[in-house]
């Protein structure tokens, strides 16, 4: 494993590999809806349109599967960008990878990243500096969390302020006695969110690695795992989406859990 290069500003400590790939999937995922709505035209239709359609109604089905019909559309441009924006995020890392050998102090925009001492450090332990300038942003825990965190935040609000009796009621439901049991199920579902998405793309930039290592056998084997990492990140992006909508009509659009 490679160490990612951490960029000290004000006491906070910022990760290179991740801040500049989070950048760029959100620049990527504006760029693909600003195409796709481009010269819209009911006639000819472009093939970044026909895409788009594509999407919507995708999406469509996957809000519509968790809530009624009726109730779906506020929800589908929250869907469409979720799993847009994961699915980029997931598959950033895969063709590029930027692993660089440091020896000499590095800095970025007058900011520390390498100094003298760690070099040294290195040097009299006998071994090299390492960093990883780019993986995918889902590949770190902290972007996972923070994903859950909103989506956690996004799903109390809605019940609280469209569905307030209901969802208040379903905390004691099917007895009161339940009530620690059912803010504990609240407390895991961001958790499985950001595991379940983190440890999927991680394991599969590990494997990369390791497939690189194989030297003779690295080139087959590698397109053929990135080819089926681009499945692994659809699907995630998939999951994540369903199971947000799942959670939000839970809390803010049945009346009955």
């Amino acid at each position: 494993m490679h160490d990612s290069p951490i960029l000290q500003i004000g006491g906070l400590n910022i990760d290179i590999s991740i801040f500049l790939p989070i950048i760029v999937s959100c620049i990527i995922t504006f760029v693909i809806a600003r195409l796709a709505v481009r010269n819209l035209s009911v006639e000819n239709p472009s093939r970044m349109q026909n895409f788009l359609e594509w999407v919507v109604d995708f999406v469509h089905n996957i809000v519509a599967s968790a809530m009624p019909l009726s109730r779906a559309k506020p929800f589908i441009g929250l869907g469409m960008t979720l799993i847009m924006f994961i699915f980029v995020a997931n598959l950033l890392g895969l063709p590029f990878a930027a692993v660089f050998e440091i020896h000499e102090p590095l800095s970025w925009f007058g900011f520390p990243i390498v100094d003298a001492d760690m070099l040294a450090s290195a040097h009299e332990a006998g071994k090299h500096i390492e960093l990883n300038f780019w993986k995918s942003p889902t590949a770190d825990m902290s972007v996972t969390l923070a994903l859950a965190l909103v989506v956690f935040l996004l799903i109390h609000y809605l019940g609280l302020t469209k569905n307030r009796k209901h969802y208040l009621k379903h905390y004691l439901e099917p007895y009161p006695v339940f009530l620690p049991l059912n803010l504990v199920e609240q407390i895991a579902r961001p958790l499985t969110l950001a595991i379940r998405l983190f440890a999927n793309i991680f394991a599969g930039e590990i494997l990369i690695g390791v497939i690189l290592m194989a030297q003779w056998a690295s080139i087959p084997m590698l397109a053929v795992w990135q080819g089926f990492s681009v499945f692994v990140g659809a699907i995630q992006a998939f999951l994540f989406t369903m199971l947000t909508m799942v959670y939000i009509s839970q809390a803010a659009v049945h009346e009955e859990h």
